[in-house]
Formats: structure tokens, C-alpha cells, sequence
């Protein structure tokens, strides 16, 4: 699901358009937009400032503990990602952390299972 999410983040960006990625629905999604003070787009600069010569692979907007963050798997040349979480309210980082490619493998097969199936 994060690997397409970096195709229509790509194609959104040159058009101009801030995508929201969650596993939420369109309602909640919005909500979340409403409610947050920092764009994607400046949240992706924060977070790439981060992780230099990193290329974002998926982002998304989501409510983790609590807190309204924007979410940013960032590929370098290191194997793994680097995922780095802004928050949408103030724009600081609420975290940074490199996920090996074995745990990426294990992430996405959690969020398949979590990820209702389509009628």
C-alpha cells in the first residue's frame, strides 16, 4: 500500500495537489486536514531536511497516540527507510527512526492484515 502511495504522491505533487494518505475514511480525513496548521508540503521539507539526500516514498496524515502527524518513509542509499513523523500542529518532528528492510517487510504484512477488504 506505502509503495502506491509514492506513485500518487508523485503525480499529486505536479499537479500541485497536497494528498492526504491514510487508512481513514475521506470524513475523518478531512477532519484531520481542517485541524492541521503545517502543510504536507512544508512538513515533507522538514522532514527531508532530516534525512539528507533522501527521496520521500510515502507520506501520509494520520492521529498516532494522540497526536496529529504527518508520517514520511524516506529511501536513501542506506537499505531500509527512514521514517521520519512531523507534526502537523507545531511542524517539529515527533520522531525519526531507520526501519530495516526486514522490518519494513513485517509492516506491511501487519497493515494488510488491518487493511479492510474492498466491496
Amino acid at each position: 500500500m506505502k509503495r502506491l502511495n509514492i506513485a500518487v504522491l508523485s503525480l499529486a505533487t505536479l499537479l500541485g495537489v497536497t494528498p492526504l494518505m491514510a487508512a481513514n475514511t475521506s470524513n475523518d480525513q478531512a477532519k484531520m486536514q481542517k485541524e492541521a496548521k503545517v502543510s504536507m508540503s512544508h512538513a515533507r521539507e522538514i522532514a527531508l531536511g532530516k534525512v539528507p539526500g533522501g527521496k520521500v516514498d510515502s507520506a501520509e496524515l494520520e492521529r498516532e497516540h494522540g497526536k496529529l502527524i504527518y508520517s514520511f518513509d524516506i529511501k536513501t542509499a542506506k537499505p531500509g527507510v527512514t521514517e521520519v513523523q512531523v507534526s502537523a500542529i507545531s511542524g517539529s518532528i515527533v520522531s525519526i527512526k531507520h526501519e530495516s528492510p526486514a522490518h519494513e517487510k513485517a509492516e506491511q504484512k501487519q497493515e494488510a492484515k488491518e487493511t479492510p477488504p474492498k466491496h
